[in-house]
């Protein structure tokens, strides 16, 4: 299973990837680097891909689940509530390729500020 890390500030989240054609080509783009946004409980950062919807896209993930959002070409991590959440779910603003899983607590990516840089490069 192939595995990539994401370098914070001050953190690092390891993802294992799916075996998906997203997963396939963000693998093989990298490294790249990136600025942290906030929105709500998700941070996202662009990136340089340009990759188009896979046909399970979804607006819906699970917490853990890595997205990319292809309108934005940003990598989307989904942590709790966002502006158009109903209830308890995790929602991403469109529908996005699921890519990658990763384990991490709430509040230690919530501390993620944006602004900060991100490096993305394989483990």
């Amino acid at each position: 299973m192939k595995q990539l890390i994401l370098k914070f500030e001050n953190k690092e989240l390891i993802l294992k990837l799916r075996n998906t054609k997203t997963a396939h080509i963000i693998y093989n783009a990298l490294p790249f680097k990136s600025v942290i946004q906030k929105w709500g409980e998700e941070i996202y950062f662009d990136t340089p891909l340009n990759i188009n919807l896979e046909s399970n896209a979804r607006s819906v993930v699970e917490f853990g689940e890595i997205a990319f959002w292809a309108a934005g070409s940003a990598i989307a991590i989904g942590y709790g509530s966002t502006p158009v959440s109903q209830e308890n779910e995790i929602r991403l603003i469109s529908p996005a390729n699921i890519w990658a899983d990763c384990k991490f607590q709430k509040e230690y990516i919530a501390s993620i500020k944006q602004g900060e840089t991100v490096i993305v490069q394989k483990l």
